[in-house]
């Protein structure tokens, strides 16, 4: 019986670099954003007549969500500072640890689509001041935009912290490999 073989020319069996879950990136959030800001400036500018006001509170879900996200970023970074991880009662259980994982880079993403969206929304307002609707929909597109980025930024702070912490024995120097026992 054959081993199957990796995917490509230069993995080796058990290379798993390609399939790690790493920290969400800024930088792919903007590329998300700016995409979405141009598809939403377009659709907007040749369909503007056909869309209802924007009222104020139109980007408000964002702030509730994000607040969210903070406090259970707090209560996550203190439960994994004091080392209260685990299946015991009162515990942060790490399979929702994973789960908060994979709702923070939702939310991440979420919050690049609705601050891209909001933004080209939002330029599309601001070339169009002539405009009384246009006027009267910017602050809503405002408070969409900066809820977006809210969120956003909620995300990569929920997701901050519920990484793993270091490895406890780096952090110990006396208990390195090489060197013998401490004295007893």
């Amino acid at each position: 019986m054959t081993m199957p073989t990796p995917s490509g020319p230069d993995q080796q069996p058990g290379d798993d670099e390609g399939h790690k879950l790493g920290p969400t990136r800024i930088r792919d959030l903007m590329v998300v954003a700016v995409v979405v800001a141009i598809a939403l400036w377009i659709l907007i500018h040749y369909n503007y007549g056909a869309f209802p006001s924007l009222p104020w509170l139109s980007g408000i879900s964002l702030y509730v969500v994000a607040a969210l996200e903070v406090v259970i970023g707090f209560i996550v970074r203190k439960r994994v500072a004091e080392k209260e991880i685990g299946r015991g009662k009162g515990q942060l259980h790490p399979i929702n640890a994973a789960r908060l994982v994979a709702l923070a880079k939702a939310s991440a993403i979420l919050g690049a689509v609705a601050a891209g969206g909001w933004a080209g929304v939002l330029v599309f307002l601001l070339q169009n001041g002539i405009l009384e609707a246009a006027r009267a929909d910017r602050i809503g597109a405002i408070v969409g935009l900066v809820g977006g980025i809210v969120l956003a930024a909620a995300a990569l702070w929920l997701e901050h912290c519920c990484r793993a912490p270091d490895d406890p024995s780096a952090d110990n120097a006396e208990t390195t490999p090489n060197s013998p026992p401490a004295p007893a």
